[in-house]
């Protein structure tokens, strides 16, 4: 499959596009701009330049800020359909945090002039991205109470729920799932670091909530692990 044929069959499985036409799509395509990213090569930078919006085709993609001291907080993370960096494409800013592929990833680019002729010529699209940006800030909005007025056990007890809810296995001694991501990842998502990880995974397995082996989780009380998440 050549380049254009694959970002068309990108682009048809991304919900804003749904209602373009065969044409629209294929002019997009051919301006698209393809890139694959190693695990850990950036995609985009905080502070640069808006170029376009991306679209994930295969791979993760985090979009995270950095601190002064090097401590990352990740604001999202982007599998294959998804777009991100939208934001940028329309007030003119420059990027207002970056992106880099957690795996091998492949992303297109598709260009900030590009996205905005389209959203004048389809205001359905602009209808779309508006929702998806604002499903974001509601994100971001609840990631902010999180961090201001719940503990990382707390924090991390509700991520191993929703983990459990979206990848668990149902197992005769509970709810099994692969933790995709390593101590220091996990830091990076509840705003905290990679010890007190370590230490209230720790806690969780001594108490029987939980059990560890490597990558893989297994929820043995899920009532109780539900109570974490909600205890001062």
């Amino acid at each position: 499959m050549n380049q254009t044929a694959s970002a068309l069959e990108t682009l048809r499985r991304v919900p804003l596009f749904a209602d373009l036409s065969a044409s629209e799509l294929e002019y997009l395509a051919q301006r698209a701009i393809a890139r694959r990213c190693d695990a850990g090569e950036m995609v985009f930078s905080e502070a640069e330049p808006c170029r376009g919006l991306y679209i994930v085709q295969s791979g993760q993609v985090k979009v995270f800020k950095t601190s002064p001291d090097g401590r990352e907080q990740v604001l999202l993370i982007a599998g294959p359909g998804s777009t991100v960096a939208e934001l940028p494409v329309f007030d003119g800013g420059p990027y207002p945090a970056s992106g880099s592929a957690i795996t091998e990833a492949a992303v297109l680019e598709v260009r900030k002039d590009d996205v905005r002729q389209l959203c004048l010529d389809h205001p359905e699209v602009a209808l779309k991205l508006l929702r998806v940006v604002g499903a974001r800030l509601r994100r971001l909005v609840a990631m902010v109470e999180e961090l201001s007025f719940t503990t990382v056990r707390q924090r991390l007890a509700a991520l191993l729920l929703r983990e459990a809810e979206s990848r668990g296995r149902a197992t005769p001694q509970g709810v099994e799932f692969d933790l995709p991501w390593t101590h220091q990842e996990l830091a990076s998502q509840i705003g905290t670091v990679r010890e007190l990880v370590s230490r209230n995974l720790s806690r969780f397995q001594s108490t029987g909530v939980i059990r560890v082996e490597g990558r893989k989780i297994l929820v043995t009380d899920r009532k109780a692990l539900e109570e974490e998440s909600q205890s001062a």
